[in-house]
């Protein structure tokens, strides 16, 4: 005999009813050629039209938003609907054919904008921004301004190329992520910026901006992961995290960075600013222009615990490696470079200077392999003054093959064009130690290293392909073939000169 219901139970009843009700999620289609914004947008057959009628509609998680691929828009994307944990709000492109193209034709500071959202991902898109004459100018910018934490934002499949920005301003070019919050502390958590082409862009490809990158308001964004892009053809910096803690860098290709920023800014191919425990490893930067810093890598100031691992640097104009923080500082703001480590990573003939050491601590630089071509004359590691000097600093089994010219000491004078004149000896540095490295050519100076050996020949080592797999950015499609084979190429490089691999993070 059942039961009778009461009203308690009908109440147990209905609100099993609503959890076991799914929430349906809805996909909506975009055709800036055949759609009409008066369509339902909800099939293929009734597509909308316009990137307007996008910005404008409400969105509820897990909904997917679909452009058609060939299509093309002059407006700007701003979507600002978040999704929730699990179910993400999806933009990305449907149909055969190039990507569905956004181009800002440089009107718009950002073409595509995501501002106070999140558990948001945009996919498979081409965003150009072009004007008569450089202004600010952005493909995509993340934005927080006063939010709180921002969590699962993810950039994938992008091809950005021609924003012609402006040099004056690290942050705009290609992707732009920035936090803001003097009222309330504003952060991404999970954030991921995978697997674009950034080309032909300035000042910077791919970028960090944070409002709490000063130490007495310190609030860092989490799990930022920038990986397998291929940036090329940048006016300033290549690819540059600020205010993370824990970032993971990897896979990137930055080739020719530094080509149109002014002769008194400084840029490098890949680095970290203001940053704690950043792994940045299965990287390769080259042709870097200038001496302004130019190096492929850089471990800059206000951070601690950097980690350079398994990267390739080669033909960079300013060298390899910078390691560097002003030694005049309010630790309130800045707190150096301490415990940079830089270690199992092939420098192949980079230029001006290999390792680049101003005024930071406790630096670790041990078992990499660098490679000086004939012909090259370089600073193999120069101690340099930035309102103070580095104390502490070890070098051990590294291998230095110099065909050229090595040179070892201290910067003596500066020059205009950001080198230096080099004098023997580290002093005023402190604490400059070789252990255990081999050095073979001719090496000017070359430091004491009781462990180390030394000749003036070079062995021949085994013949290996320097160079890689190419891509040409103008042809985006075969990308992710690309990527893949460059990463197998990069890892037998990398195998070839160490060995085994330990494990990563």
């Amino acid at each position: 005999m059942p039961l009778p219901l009461t009203l308690s139970g009908l109440s147990g009843i209905a609100a099993l009813l609503l959890v076991s009700v799914p929430c349906f999620a809805g996909t909506y289609y975009i055709d800036s050629a055949r759609g009409q914004d008066g369509n339902a947008g909800n099939s293929a057959a009734q597509p909308w039209k316009t990137l307007a009628k996008v910005s404008a509609t409400d969105f509820k998680p897990g909904d997917r938003v679909l452009l058609h691929a060939g299509s093309v828009w002059h407006e700007q994307l701003r979507p600002t609907s978040s999704g929730t944990e699990g179910a993400p709000i999806v933009i990305d492109r449907y149909g055969e054919g190039p990507r569905p193209r956004i181009d800002g034709a440089g009107t718009l500071d950002d073409v595509v904008l995501l501002r106070n959202i999140q558990q948001i991902e945009i996919r498979n898109l081409e965003i150009t921004n072009s004007g008569a004459s450089a202004a600010l100018r952005r493909g995509v910018h993340m934005a927080l301004d006063n939010f709180g934490t921002a969590r699962h934002i993810v950039i994938a499949g992008l091809y950005i190329h021609d924003v012609n920005g402006t040099n004056t301003k690290k942050d705009n070019g290609g992707i732009i992520f920035s936090t803001n919050g003097p009222v309330t502390p504003s952060r991404f958590d999970d954030l991921r910026i995978e697997g674009n082409i950034v080309w032909k862009v300035d000042r910077s490809a791919i970028v960090g901006q944070s409002y709490h990158w000063p130490r007495d308001h310190w609030f860092p964004s989490l799990h930022v992961v920038i990986r397998g892009n291929y940036v090329e053809d940048i006016g300033g910096d290549g690819i540059v995290p600020w205010a993370t803690d824990g970032a993971l860098v990897e896979y990137n290709i930055a080739r020719h960075c530094n080509m149109r920023a002014g002769a008194g800014d400084f840029n490098a191919g890949i680095w970290q600013w203001s940053t704690d425990n950043t792994l940045l490893q299965w990287n390769e930067a080259s042709w870097t222009h200038g001496t302004r810093d130019g190096e492929g890598f850089d471990s800059d100031y206000n951070s601690r615990g950097t980690v350079f691992q398994y990267n390739y640097s080669h033909d960079n104009q300013g060298g390899f490696m910078l390691i560097c923080s002003p030694g005049q500082r309010n630790p309130a703001e800045n707190i150096g470079n301490s415990g940079t480590i830089v270690r199992r990573n092939i420098s192949h003939n980079d230029q001006t200077r290999i390792f680049h050491l101003s005024a930071v601590e406790h630096t670790t630089v041990e078992e990499n392999a660098i490679y000086v071509g004939a012909g090259l004359d370089v600073q193999m590691v120069l101690a340099s003054n930035w309102s103070g000097w580095t104390d502490g600093a070890v070098f051990s089994k590294n291998r230095f093959y110099v065909e050229g010219t090595a040179r070892y000491g201290h910067a003596s004078a500066s020059r205009p064009d950001g080198t230096y004149e080099i004098a023997p000896g580290w002093a005023p540095a402190k604490n400059i130690s070789f252990s255990g490295n081999e050095y073979f050519g001719r090496q000017v100076d070359r430091p004491e290293d009781a462990a180390g050996r030394a000749s003036d020949k070079v062995p021949a080592v085994t013949p290996r392909d320097w160079t890689g797999p190419e891509f040409d950015p103008a042809q985006p499609e075969g990308f992710e073939a690309f990527m893949v084979n460059h990463a197998a190429w990069l890892r037998g490089l990398i195998r070839n000169e160490f060995g085994e691999i330990a494990t990563e993070r």
